[in-house]
Protein backbone atom coordinates (compact mmCIF):
# COMPACT_ATOMS: atom_id res chain seq x y z
CA UNK A 1 0.00 0.00 0.00
CA UNK A 2 1.33 3.29 -0.86
CA UNK A 3 -0.11 6.66 0.46
CA UNK A 4 1.16 10.02 -1.38
CA UNK A 5 -0.30 13.35 0.85
CA UNK A 6 0.49 16.85 -0.68
CA UNK A 7 -0.81 20.19 -0.35
CA UNK A 8 0.19 21.01 3.28
CA UNK A 9 1.73 24.03 4.13
CA UNK A 10 2.01 28.05 6.16
CA UNK A 11 -1.08 29.48 5.89
CA UNK A 12 -2.37 32.27 8.40
CA UNK A 13 -5.38 31.93 10.25
CA UNK A 14 -8.50 32.23 8.55
CA UNK A 15 -7.12 30.52 5.15
CA UNK A 16 -7.47 27.93 3.28
CA UNK A 17 -5.50 25.07 2.44
CA UNK A 18 -6.36 21.57 0.30
CA UNK A 19 -5.05 18.23 1.00
CA UNK A 20 -4.72 15.24 -1.28
CA UNK A 21 -3.40 11.56 -1.07
CA UNK A 22 -3.31 9.41 -4.18
CA UNK A 23 -3.44 5.86 -2.93
CA UNK A 24 -2.95 2.74 -4.46
CA UNK A 25 -2.49 -1.02 -3.52
CA UNK A 26 -5.51 -1.55 -2.09
CA UNK A 27 -9.52 -1.53 -3.47
CA UNK A 28 -9.92 2.21 -3.22
CA UNK A 29 -13.73 2.20 -4.52
CA UNK A 30 -14.95 0.57 -1.98
CA UNK A 31 -12.58 1.22 1.81
CA UNK A 32 -13.78 3.33 4.15
CA UNK A 33 -10.90 6.36 3.71
CA UNK A 34 -9.94 8.91 6.34
CA UNK A 35 -7.83 11.82 7.23
CA UNK A 36 -5.98 12.00 10.42
CA UNK A 37 -3.86 14.40 12.25
CA UNK A 38 -1.20 14.55 14.90
CA UNK A 39 -0.37 18.15 16.47
CA UNK A 40 3.22 18.26 18.12
CA UNK A 41 2.67 16.34 21.40
CA UNK A 42 -0.50 14.69 20.97
CA UNK A 43 -1.74 11.41 19.76
CA UNK A 44 -2.49 11.28 16.44
CA UNK A 45 -6.74 11.69 15.63
CA UNK A 46 -8.83 11.21 13.51
CA UNK A 47 -10.31 14.89 11.14
CA UNK A 48 -12.87 13.48 8.37
CA UNK A 49 -13.76 10.04 6.98
CA UNK A 50 -15.79 8.89 3.71
CA UNK A 51 -16.93 5.70 3.14
CA UNK A 52 -17.14 3.82 -0.64
CA UNK A 53 -20.63 5.31 -0.68
CA UNK A 54 -19.87 8.70 -0.12
CA UNK A 55 -21.09 8.57 3.58
CA UNK A 56 -19.24 11.43 5.83
CA UNK A 57 -17.80 11.74 9.24
CA UNK A 58 -16.06 15.27 11.26
CA UNK A 59 -14.62 15.58 14.05
CA UNK A 60 -16.52 18.34 15.78
CA UNK A 61 -13.15 20.53 16.19
CA UNK A 62 -13.47 21.03 12.14
CA UNK A 63 -17.12 20.14 11.47
CA UNK A 64 -18.51 23.06 9.48
CA UNK A 65 -15.00 24.11 8.33
CA UNK A 66 -13.31 21.17 6.50
CA UNK A 67 -15.17 18.89 3.57
CA UNK A 68 -13.86 15.50 2.58
CA UNK A 69 -14.34 14.28 -0.94
CA UNK A 70 -13.04 11.49 -2.78
CA UNK A 71 -12.48 10.53 -6.43
CA UNK A 72 -12.78 7.12 -7.50
CA UNK A 73 -11.55 6.96 -10.80
CA UNK A 74 -8.23 8.61 -9.44
CA UNK A 75 -7.77 6.98 -6.45
CA UNK A 76 -7.38 9.89 -4.47
CA UNK A 77 -9.06 11.62 -1.25
CA UNK A 78 -9.62 15.51 -0.44
CA UNK A 79 -9.80 17.29 2.66
CA UNK A 80 -10.53 20.84 1.73
CA UNK A 81 -9.65 23.04 4.94
CA UNK A 82 -10.74 26.39 4.82
CA UNK A 83 -11.46 28.79 8.08
CA UNK A 84 -8.17 27.66 9.56
CA UNK A 85 -7.10 27.80 13.02
CA UNK A 86 -3.51 27.50 14.96
CA UNK A 87 -5.29 24.36 16.90
CA UNK A 88 -5.76 22.79 13.20
CA UNK A 89 -1.55 22.77 13.20
CA UNK A 90 0.09 19.20 12.55
CA UNK A 91 0.78 16.68 10.05
CA UNK A 92 -1.71 15.30 8.28
CA UNK A 93 -1.93 11.78 7.24
CA UNK A 94 -4.43 9.61 5.32
CA UNK A 95 -5.21 6.01 5.78
CA UNK A 96 -7.36 4.05 3.26
CA UNK A 97 -7.52 0.86 4.90
CA UNK A 98 -10.11 1.83 7.78
CA UNK A 99 -12.49 -0.09 9.28
CA UNK A 100 -16.02 1.36 10.77
CA UNK A 101 -16.64 -0.75 14.07
CA UNK A 102 -19.54 0.48 16.46
CA UNK A 103 -19.21 4.23 14.76
CA UNK A 104 -15.48 4.32 15.20
CA UNK A 105 -13.28 4.91 12.15
CA UNK A 106 -9.96 2.44 13.15
CA UNK A 107 -7.04 2.92 10.83
CA UNK A 108 -4.77 -0.03 9.92
CA UNK A 109 -1.98 -0.67 8.03
CA UNK A 110 0.31 2.12 6.40
CA UNK A 111 0.13 5.69 6.92
CA UNK A 112 2.43 7.23 4.43
CA UNK A 113 4.58 10.35 4.73
CA UNK A 114 2.23 12.71 5.68
CA UNK A 115 1.92 16.66 4.84
CA UNK A 116 2.42 19.49 7.34
CA UNK A 117 0.00 22.20 7.98
CA UNK A 118 1.28 25.18 10.06
CA UNK A 119 -1.25 27.86 10.93
CA UNK A 120 0.68 30.88 12.31
CA UNK A 121 0.00 34.54 11.45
Amino acid sequence: VQLQASGGGLVQPGGSLRLSCVVSGVPFSINPVGWFRQAPGKERELVAGITGGGTTYYADSVSGRFIISRDNAKNTVYLQMDTLKPEDTGVYYCNAEVRIVADLWLPFGSWGQGTLVTVSS
